[in-house]
């Protein structure tokens, strides 16, 4: 059995310590709370305010929560109230166009899939929530990469990957994809990513009009295309569930 890693058990206790009682605590109090040592309480206070996690009064010398855990606490209520908001509009998608739906974020220079909805039939299927796609040839990371900066960057930075032969990797050609996706309002991948497997997304805004995640319809080819092109009726319903659910986030009308 595995060992828990004794001073990030220290770290997390400071933090809860911090998070409850008084707003502020000094390093006496830390220390004697935790049973540590002063030297020790001190030692993992520093690591944790150089991180953003804890900020030091200067006047009193006390310790409180810092701004870095607002952060991320912000982004984990932002992933689950897109996935809340988007729930019935993408079960709807699922059902008008009988295809996978995906909703993903961006995610450690890739795109997390938060959220998940069955193609409406009996077939046999894998849940995907939690899988990572690549920026630079999925439709969700196209649109992404797109309308988020910090992708963008992420996406140009990374190593684009062939896994087709249709999958593009020269920048020059990256960013001309990426300004038909601004002009259209949508990405595609037709066979980019996976042989046999297209997939159409649009982007998700919220109040800020920032864009804040995807959503894609994915099948087989032959169901998503017609001649060779996606459907038009499925892009018209992935843009429309975007908007629906980027209204729901205050985004308004767009």
């Amino acid at each position: 059995m595995a060992k828990n890693i004794q001073s990030l058990e220290r770290a997390a206790a400071m933090l809860r310590l911090l998070a409850g009682g008084e707003r502020r605590l000094g390093l006496s109090d830390i220390a004697s709370s935790l049973g540590l040592a002063k030297g020790t309480a001190h030692g993992i206070l520093r690591t944790l305010q150089h991180e953003g996690f804890v900020e030091q009064d200067a006047a009193s010398g006390r310790y409180q929560l810092g701004a870095e855990l607002l952060r991320l606490g912000n982004s984990y209520l932002d992933v689950h109230e897109l996935r809340a908001r988007a729930l019935v509009w993408t079960d709807d998608l699922a059902r008008s166009s009988g295809e996978s739906v995906h909703l993903g974020v961006l995610h450690q220079q890739g795109v997390l899939v938060v959220h998940h909805v069955f193609r409406p039939d009996d077939s046999r299927q894998v849940l995907e929530v939690g899988a990572m796609q690549p920026l630079h040839s999925t439709a969700l990371g196209k649109v992404l990469s797109a309308y988020d900066p910090v992708a963008h960057t992420e996406a140009l930075e990374a190593e684009r990957q062939p896994f087709t032969p249709r999958t593009v990797t020269g920048t020059e050609d990256f960013e001309s994809m990426l300004d038909l996706v601004r002009a259209r309002g949508w990405a595609a991948d037709v066979e980019e990513t996976w042989e046999g497997v297209a997939a159409v997304a649009a982007p998700i805004h919220d109040r800020r009009r920032m864009p804040v995640g995807a959503v894609a319809v994915t099948g087989a080819v032959e169901r998503v295309c017609a001649d060779g092109e996606l459907r038009p009726e499925l892009i018209a319903a992935v843009r429309d569930c975007a908007r629906a659910v980027s209204r729901d986030l205050g985004a308004g009308r767009f």
